[in-house]
């Protein structure tokens, strides 16, 4: 009986450490220069044939659903985890096209697995529960 609590905190805790992880990385997009982890973020961007702006916006992403895996809501974290998944696409991709080394592309691979678990377990019944206010399908249980 009490495994089932302490399922649900392990599982909360895994959500958290991915947030956090994903928090750092939103970090050290916006940190200018060298940040604390040796990156410079906006060298890589222009490296990789972005802008060096475009570390901002994906930053910016990152933080959003950073916030959104750790809000304990389904819907929330649906939105959170389908945001990033999205997001390490265009990363693996970058990685792939540009040929960096296994070293540095490793994480996003990685990240792209379990961003891509997560949406799955929180993945709605139904697309209208997405929108805002909506707790289920009205009539999904009668068939109307």
């Amino acid at each position: 009986m009490t495994s089932r609590p302490l399922v649900r905190r392990l599982v909360t805790v895994f959500y958290w450490i991915i947030a956090l992880e994903f928090l750092v990385g939103a970090v050290t997009k916006y940190w200018p220069g060298t940040g604390p982890l040796g990156s410079d973020y906006a060298a890589k961007f222009t490296g990789w044939g972005y802008p060096a702006w475009v570390r901002f916006l994906v930053g910016s992403i990152e933080l959003v659903c950073a916030v959104l895996l750790v809000i304990p809501n389904r819907r929330a974290r649906f939105l959170g985890a389908g945001s990033l998944v999205l997001l390490l696409v265009g990363a693996v991709t970058t990685h792939i096209v540009n040929h960096d080394p296994v070293s540095e592309s490793t994480a996003a691979p990685l990240h792209l697995v379990i961003t891509a678990v997560f949406a799955l377990v929180n993945w709605p019944a139904h697309w209208t529960d997405l929108l805002p206010g909506r707790r289920g399908r009205v009539g999904a249980a009668t068939g109307g």
